[in-house]
């Protein structure tokens, strides 16, 4: 993974067999990014997404390389133990030209594009909701 830091912008290179979610959150911890938004472009070797039923993610594995379509996200931190939470959709082109998407789990880059928008004067935070999900609340 390679790195620059600009004024409020992080851009970041993901290189092939890198974890997408644990650069991001290496990334994260070491600039301390708490509140922002980012955005990507590349492809996954591998990708995991799941959509929430009300009651759970039901999650797909697709293995082999997939054009990232999009790629978009929030960076959190949770309301009482301050964890940091980072949220990710994605659709991605798979080999037909068919294109799926919905909440990335995990995936292993190809190649990674990324770009870390801070946000300033604005904290984001995650509570508990009865739905089971933890909803953002701007603060």
């Amino acid at each position: 993974m390679t790195i620059k830091e600009g004024n409020s912008t992080i851009a970041i290179r993901m290189y092939d067999g890198e974890d997408f979610m644990k650069s991001l959150t290496t990334a994260c911890k070491n600039y301390k990014i708490e509140s922002a938004v980012f955005t990507g472009i590349g492809m996954f070797r591998s990708v995991e997404i799941g959509y929430w039923n009300g009651h759970e993610y039901v999650k797909k594995v697709f293995d082999g390389l997939t054009e990232i379509v999009s790629l978009q996200g929030n960076i959190s931190v949770t309301e009482r133990e301050g964890d940091l939470v980072i949220h990710v959709h994605t659709a991605i082109a798979l080999h037909d030209y068919s294109v799926v998407g919905g909440h990335l789990v995990n995936a292993i880059m190809y190649n990674g594009e990324i770009f870390i928008e801070r946000l300033h004067n604005i904290t984001l935070l995650r509570r508990d909701e009865p739905t089971g999900l933890k909803g953002l609340n701007p603060a």
